[in-house]
């Protein structure tokens, strides 16, 4: 009976030693901390390892996570200068540098720094206009982080950065501000259409002015060459002319072979008979009837005697067939055919 009495009274005393040292033996994990209070004073932090403290004397508090955290807040209502209600949502990046700080110089470390974001928000934010408000987001954030790295280092925390999310303004400002948006690109589309048709003329005018030139220096190039043509030719008319010593005669007969072009025009409906033709046809009777003189160019064909005679036998009759006509013509006037005209007659 005392033997099992003892026995339990071992195994009591087994199961208290092994969980005293179970409380002595302390393991914290890396980027951790465990802040320890010997009979309710702060003692000292373990570090990460292995710690022994004094069991039932030591009191060893949760582990406090050294890492950088990242908090985000949910929107808060924010009343900017021009007295506009927006909702902004941040997100705070922060790291607990000191644990003992954290533990015992603030009761809540999240909370007071959620709360010193909202206060500080609202200052920075309440000196703002809603367009500078949504335009200036890295000056917002430069002094978030700013004043609160100043109000968290004695609470044993570093705030590293402060980002705002969302800046969400009434939706009266969105569809003010979308209709703003629409108006804008509206302009813009209408400029640059606008640019783009006054490119549009300005190359077509340039256009049609380098082909207007290039038509007129075409017009002038074909004008001045349509002018050299006719002046070699009155040219080379000229000199066979002069090479060929005409007389009167000559020309007498070329009037009368000329006479018959002018009363072929469509419109002609009577033809005046000038009193030159006459005198015309006097001058070629006697140019045929009588012998005529030899120039240079006939007396250098002068074995061609007999055809020449025979030529100018031919155009005598047809000069006197010619006179003949004409005289016709001049009588039919004369009897009432055609209107007579003063200007007509054997002059």
């Amino acid at each position: 009976m005392e033997a099992s009495a003892l026995l339990v009274a071992g195994l009591i005393v087994a199961l208290f030693a092994v969980f005293t040292v179970l409380r002595a033996v302390r393991i914290v994990p890396q980027a951790r901390a465990r802040n320890v209070e010997r009979l309710g004073r702060y003692h000292r932090t373990l570090q990460p390892g292995l710690n022994v403290v004094i069991p039932y004397i030591d009191r060893v508090y949760p582990v406090i996570d050294l890492r950088e955290q990242v908090v985000s807040f949910k929107p808060q209502p924010v009343i900017t200068e021009d007295n506009l209600v927006v909702e902004i949502d941040t997100v705070l990046y922060f790291q607990v540098t000191d644990p003992r700080a954290a533990a015992y110089e603030i009761a809540n470390y999240l909370q007071a720094v959620e709360q010193l974001t909202v206060t500080t928000l609202r200052n920075v934010v309440g000196s703002m206009d809603l367009e500078k408000a949504l335009t200036s987001r890295d000056t917002i954030n430069s002094q978030l982080r700013g004043v609160l790295d100043e109000a968290t280092g004695k609470w044993g925390l570093r705030v590293n950065r402060v980002e705002i999310k969302a800046i969400d303004p009434p939706q009266s400002i969105k569809d003010a501000m979308e209709k703003q948006m629409r108006a804008e690109r509206d302009k813009r589309a209408a400029i640059l259409g606008a640019e783009g048709q006054r490119q549009a003329q300005i190359l077509t005018a340039e256009g049609d002015k380098q082909s207007a030139v290039l038509r007129a220096e075409g017009n002038r190039t074909a004008e001045i060459l349509k002018a050299e043509g006719q002046s070699r030719a009155i040219d080379e008319v000229f000199q066979a002319v002069h090479r060929n010593d005409p007389d009167p005669k000559l020309l007498a007969y070329q009037y009368l072979q000329a006479l018959p072009q002018l009363a072929q025009g469509s419109g002609s409906t009577f033809w005046v008979i000038p009193s030159e033709v006459t005198s015309a046809l006097q001058g070629v009777s006697r140019a045929f009837s009588e012998a005529l003189p030899q120039s240079s160019a006939t007396r250098e064909r002068s074995s061609d005697d007999r055809a020449a005679q025979k030529a100018a036998d031919d155009t005598a009759q047809a000069a006197e067939a010619a006179a003949e006509a004409l005289a016709d013509a001049a009588k039919a006037d004369a009897s009432g055919a055609l209107p007579a005209d003063p200007l007509a007659g054997g002059g």
